[in-house]
């Protein structure tokens, strides 16, 4: 079981530290920063950004939401009512029902891909390339039926 990211930070970190506490890599903090889902964040004499742990909880927030295929728009309203918790979860709700829906369109588009590839595989005869049913089926868009209607180009989901 892991620790509270507050047992294992201490109050205030440069970059490096936060990118290793939270599993971020610095480039992409800060991106983060440069794109508003962080905060302007203290700095230093020597003007090092300065990381507590609420920026960090931020930043495995942010990760998480990432890890999971939210958008960085989803991401930013999310982030906002985390910021408000007196509001209704409504929105949030909806962000991750329409990611929801994303996720089990992919998942459909896989099925009906998986499908195609096993009866290419099931219809080769392992005999000679002339006969090959992978290869017919590679060479004529025809013959594919992920791509005539029972399934989606997943090159464009």
């Amino acid at each position: 079981m892991s620790r509270p990211i507050s047992e294992i930070v201490p109050d205030l970190l440069p970059i490096g530290a936060a990118a290793r506490a939270s599993g971020v890599k610095v480039p992409t903090i800060r991106f983060y920063e440069e794109i508003g889902l962080m905060p302007a964040l203290p700095r230093t004499e020597g003007n090092r950004r300065l990381y507590s742990t609420t920026h960090l909880r931020r930043l495995a927030f942010i990760r998480h939401a990432r890890e999971l295929g939210f958008d960085i728009e989803a991401i930013r309203t999310l982030l906002t009512l985390q910021d408000r918790p007196e509001q209704s979860c409504a929105a949030a709700d909806e962000i991750a029902s329409a990611r929801l829906i994303e996720v089990r369109s992919r998942i459909a588009a896989l099925k009906a891909l998986e499908a195609e590839l096993q009866r290419m595989v099931d219809g080769c005869a392992h005999g000679h390339v002339a006969q090959c049913r992978v290869i017919e089926t590679l060479s004529d868009h025809g013959q594919c039926q992920f791509h005539n209607g029972h399934g989606e180009n997943l090159e464009n989901s």
